[in-house]
């Protein structure tokens, strides 16, 4: 990180208050759109529809000469981050918004685990307490045997293991192409990996259903945008903690907008993970080592 990243710790904040929000309104219009469309064929539409974003990459996705093992990587990464969004869609017209969005912060301790296991990162004695501790968020949030579970729950714990796979696959991917190149064949190969599945069981969308999606990919772009943004800023060690902010808003557009009550064990679990997450990330800065744990929106759709 660089110096003057470091000095301007209050935009950073900023940005990624604007991308947490962003990211809400994702969750919210998603929500809206109910389950008529079949969860593939939603995340299908949603990434058809974001194309549109991916013509100012165009130049450096022409040029780029990807190798077979860049290309495999690429595709590998679509795939994994196909049964992610697949799972998503389907988990958040299922389960309160404050449920998914509390449990997508699973994905850096997934991340945190896969980058030990497949990557050879030191797995220190803290980021296996921040582990424990956020599996304990994650049981806080679930309570098996003293409610019952909704498959939608099963589906996000799938979910944030896919994204962390995919974040993982992107970080080994930027050592060999450019961000622009990495986030373009994203879209391409999640476009490409939807369309088998969506296309099985087409339900017509009606001009309201493709308008909410369209939102959908806009906020969607606009918040990994504005999330590069806050990193540019500042450390990830200053806007880690605010995106427990994101669980909030999450709670109160539930209960506001879709009636959905306020659950204090699932705002109780989401804070738990997301103080494991942010004490890993404050520690990385402290002790000057290359941060490996990203803040759970850099694992969205």
């Amino acid at each position: 990180m660089s110096s003057e990243a470091s000095a301007r710790p209050g935009w950073g904040i900023f940005w990624m208050m604007v991308t947490g929000i962003q990211f809400v309104g994702v969750t919210a219009l998603v929500k809206m759109l109910g389950t008529r469309i079949p969860a593939a064929e939603s995340g299908f539409l949603r990434y058809i529809l974001g194309l549109v974003f991916l013509l100012p990459m165009l130049g450096p996705l022409i040029r780029e000469r990807p190798d077979r093992k860049l290309l495999t990587m690429f595709g590998l990464r679509g795939l994994v981050h196909t049964f992610g969004v697949t799972l998503w869609f389907y988990a958040m017209a299922r389960i309160p918004i404050a449920d998914v969005t509390a449990m997508n912060y699973l994905s850096p301790i997934y991340v945190t685990l896969g980058a030990a296991f497949f990557l050879g990162e030191r797995l220190a004695l803290r980021r296996v307490m921040a582990v424990l501790f956020a599996l304990m968020g994650a049981l806080i949030i679930l309570r098996p045997g003293f409610r019952e579970l909704d498959t939608g729950h099963i589906a996000m714990l799938f979910t944030a293991l896919f994204f962390g796979a995919s974040y993982l696959l992107a970080k080994q991917a930027t050592n060999r192409a450019s961000p622009t190149v990495v986030v373009a064949m994203l879209s391409i190969t999640v476009t490409i990996g939807l369309a088998p599945m969506a296309l099985a069981n087409w339900v017509q969308p009606t001009g309201r259903e493709l308008a909410i999606l369209m939102g959908v990919a806009t906020l969607a772009t606009g918040g990994h945008f504005s999330m590069t943004l806050a990193f540019r800023a500042a450390p990830l060690a200053v806007t880690q903690p605010v995106t427990f902010l994101q669980l909030v808003w999450a709670v109160l557009l539930g209960a506001i907008f879709f009636g959905e009550g306020i659950d204090p064990w699932v705002v109780m679990g989401g804070t738990v993970i997301v103080a494991a997450v942010s004490f890993v990330s404050w520690r990385e800065a402290v002790l000057k080592r290359r941060e490996i744990t990203p803040p759970d929106l850099a694992t969205k759709v």
